[in-house]
């Protein structure tokens, strides 16, 4: 399974794209973990942002798209 890049959108209004990385399925079952952990009041994801380790909380997040590894257009 390939890293999947999301471009997260902030409450505060800021966005960012971070790599998220889960080798435990295919890729519509990452995309399904993802939205059921985000949709927790206390989900936590473990994502790269380049070399950075980022942990995004999901009480700071407004929206996700998802995209393949690689330029998110």
């Amino acid at each position: 399974m390939a890293a999947l890049v999301l471009r997260v959108r902030l409450i505060s209004g800021d966005s960012m794209d971070v790599t998220y990385d889960d080798n435990a399925g295919s890729e519509s079952e990452v995309v399904d973990h993802v939205v059921t952990t985000l949709s927790q009041e206390s989900g936590v994801l473990r994502c790269r942002h380049g070399d950075r380790l980022v942990v995004l909380y999901a009480r700071g997040v407004a929206t996700v798209e998802v995209a393949p590894r690689g330029a998110v257009l």
